[in-house]
């Protein structure tokens, strides 16, 4: 399956992503402020891989002038349901459609890794003016907390995946592996947490694309089994859900001499 065939499967789930997946702290807004130069109020954003709008509301609120990139349809029509008002356009990173020179900032929300840097990057340099800046941002697992650790173990034994390693890698490495060398990047990492019911819990995890690409009886026997998994560790049915937002804040690379 393609890239691109695993970030159009959200469709199939658009309403279960739209009320079960986190948002993200205030920090992190304030930290992109910080690492851009400048607030948000006023300032031109370009939310690419919107999805169903979670960040582009919370740009909003921040005073921004933002406009949702997204591929998918069911995705698109649950952002403009979130964030009315504001201009929903289909498109993504790899092929923005947006204006040269036009933006202050352009952001990735759980999308980066949806495309390709080697094309991705200079389209952002592209929209972006000449003092503007990208950044790209997830929700990681919080690998100290034990339940959510051995959860990220069974998730990527039921889906064929290869566990992610348990140490972060360093900030350089980070750089590298998000394709953003050659530009002057800054790292920041912030921990925040939210409680929320068992059944939403697994909304979310049933929400990502590893668990929307497995067929349909297996995806719900996989749930089935983390449910009683979960039940049997939280008998009240309240979990708290721990993360840490890794976020990477690009700028132009400096002028050749």
């Amino acid at each position: 399956m393609t890239p691109r065939s695993r970030a159009l499967s959200f469709d199939t789930a658009a309403a279960e992503y739209a009320t079960s997946r986190p948002s993200y702290p205030p920090d992190l807004f304030d930290a992109i402020e910080e690492l851009m130069g400048r607030r948000l109020a006023g300032a031109r954003v370009a939310d690419v891989g919107a999805g169903t709008g979670i960040a582009t509301a919370l740009l909003r609120e921040r005073g921004a002038e933002v406009i949702a990139v997204e591929p998918g349809a069911e995705m698109t029509a649950e952002c403009r349901k979130a964030v009315p008002g504001v201009l929903v356009v289909r498109g993504d990173g790899n092929a923005l459609p947006l204006a040269g020179a036009s933006y202050d900032l352009i952001t990735y929300a759980q999308s980066w890794q949806w495309t390709d840097p080697t094309i991705s990057v200079p389209e952002a340099l592209r929209v972006l003016r000449s003092e503007g800046a990208l950044a790209i941002w997830w929700n990681t697992t919080a690998f100290d907390v034990p339940w959510i650790h051995a959860q990220h173990m069974r998730i990527a034994h039921y889906c064929g995946l290869k566990p992610q390693p348990a140490v972060r890698p360093d900030d350089t490495e980070a750089i590298r592996l998000a394709g953003l060398i050659g530009l002057h990047v800054t790292r920041r990492q912030m921990r925040w947490s939210r409680t929320v019911s068992l059944d939403m819990h697994l909304a979310n995890i049933g929400s990502r694309s590893a668990f929307l690409v497995l067929d349909e009886t297996r995806r719900h026997a996989v749930l089935s089994e983390e449910r009683a998994v979960l039940s049997a560790a939280f008998p009240h049915g309240v979990i708290e859900e721990s993360y840490s937002v890794d976020l990477l804040v690009g700028r132009y690379p400096a002028p050749r001499t």
